[in-house]
């Protein structure tokens, strides 16, 4: 079996657990596949970007899915819960360094951004740090673009120019909600990335 094809299967099987999780934990399923997707479109977009590869979109699409599992234990710092979870699930077969890359994807999607103050972050090395940088980043604004949770985004393309991202976001009904929170979210992409958010909105 050549070593892609392993690849593949391996990672089938261990999102199977990721979903069992998740729905042990009591996910909202829409949001999760809304943020998880939204994610993934930003990363697709922003390649020139991050030149990540096919593992690392594999990172995000664990992170997106898992992103609110911490919900089990509250709201209020659910994002440090949902860390904690990814670290310690016993049902989740991948190795301890592949746990805190997903964990703390996912723990930035609200919250404080990337610090050396943090244990988890600390620990992990320069690369690692950008990998997380970058895919929080995108986990994180599109988890702004579900903040209301009711899926109003149909869809968004990005635009990468000399000191902006140009994101177009098309959306069923206007989203208050969502434009607010994408002003509040996109702090850490415009960090990682150098450039200035714009965000058009285009009802449909």
């Amino acid at each position: 079996m050549s070593s892609m094809a392993n690849f593949q299967e391996q990672n089938a099987e261990n999102l199977q657990h990721i979903f069992e999780l998740a729905e042990y934990c009591k996910y909202d399923a829409d949001h999760a596949w809304q943020v998880t997707k939204l994610a993934l479109q930003l990363f697709d977009d922003l390649h020139e970007l991050h030149l990540l590869g096919t593992t690392e979109r594999y990172l995000l699409t664990c992170a997106g899915i898992l992103h609110d599992i911490g919900w089990i234990e509250g709201w209020k710092n659910h994002h440090k819960a949902t860390l904690t979870i990814i670290l310690n699930a016993k049902l989740l077969a991948f190795n301890s360094k592949t746990r805190l890359l997903i964990g703390s994807i996912a723990r930035y999607h609200r919250g404080a951004l990337p610090s050396e103050k943090h244990d988890h972050y600390a620990v992990l090395d320069e690369h690692e740090k950008q990998v997380v940088n970058m895919l929080a980043a995108c986990l994180r604004l599109a988890d702004a673009l579900d903040e209301t949770h009711h899926q109003r985004i149909q869809a968004i393309t990005c635009q990468i120019k000399k000191n902006k991202i140009i994101l177009e976001c098309w959306v069923k009904e206007l989203a208050l909600e969502e434009k607010q929170a994408c002003r509040e979210k996109c702090d850490l992409m415009e960090r990682v990335f150098r450039r200035r958010l714009i965000t058009h909105w285009n009802v449909v």
